[in-house]
């Protein structure tokens, strides 16, 4: 399974990260009223905090993808 990494982006990557992103967007804001996963985004390349809660949401997000290829 690919891991996310917003620092090494091609176009199929793009791709990927967008749908993942896709995935999540309304839990992460639902779950944090007032704020977007972008700036969630925004914030993760200068806090470790948010990189990690930035990674944590990703990672829920492949979980989502994986079990929707499963069936």
């Amino acid at each position: 399974m690919k891991t996310y990494s917003h620092q090494h982006l091609d176009p199929a990557g793009t791709w990927e990260r967008t749908y993942l992103e896709s995935l999540i967007r309304e839990d992460f804001e639902r779950c944090h009223p007032g704020e977007t996963l972008d700036d969630l985004k925004r914030r993760a390349s200068f806090s470790r905090e948010d990189r990690g809660l930035l990674r944590d949401w990703m990672a829920v997000a492949a979980a989502r993808a994986a079990a929707a290829t499963r069936g």
